[in-house]
């Protein structure tokens, strides 16, 4: 047999090898589908995180001037943004991996490590900026409390922060986008 027809086979080997074992059948779809609700649960759970840090200092806001709710709601939702935007990595990355289809995918274990580390960026990225973000939120109510005027300031401080959760999102998606089938 020469080297060729060795690296021909190759694939079908190590398929046949892999699917003999239980990771093997199921370790590819199983590290996707980690990787992709970890992209959903870690940017909520920054979300919520930072959203109950700006809500909290509105909260005292609003109950000395409660006029100033529009913009303290506006300050809040915007650490919201990343739970979003993993919502969207994890939705995308079902789709390319064909779950919505109808029929459950076989995925090799290293197209489930692909998949696994083209959800990390959002993942990490959506918790430590939501979070972040929501620290700045809070800081921006207390620019809203004792300068009204110069509110907008503290909005342009939040999306210093929300630039780098779009990278994020951007990582992922390019990243999910070039994985073979």
């Amino acid at each position: 047999m020469s080297l060729e027809e060795l690296i021909e086979i190759l694939p079908q080997v190590e398929l046949q090898a892999s699917a003999g074992s239980l990771f093997g059948a199921w370790g590819g779809l199983a590290l996707a589908l980690l990787g992709a609700g970890l992209a959903a649960c870690l940017s909520g759970i920054g979300s919520a995180k930072g959203t109950g840090i700006a809500g909290e200092a509105g909260t005292g806001l609003l109950t000395q001037d409660p006029s100033k709710f529009g913009k303290v709601l506006i300050l809040q939702v915007i650490p919201g943004t990343q739970g979003l935007y993993g919502l969207v990595v994890w939705f995308f990355a079902i789709f390319r991996m064909g779950l919505l289809s109808g029929t459950l995918p076989v995925l090799t274990v290293a197209q489930g490590m692909q998949y696994f580390a083209a959800c990390l960026p959002m993942a990490l990225g959506g918790l430590f900026s939501a979070m972040a973000q929501g620290r700045v939120a809070a800081g921006s109510i207390n620019i809203l409390a004792k300068k009204p005027d110069d509110w907008s300031k503290g909005m342009v401080l939040c999306i210093t922060v929300e630039f780098y959760a779009i990278l994020s999102l951007l990582a992922s998606m390019l990243m999910i986008i070039n994985i073979s089938a």
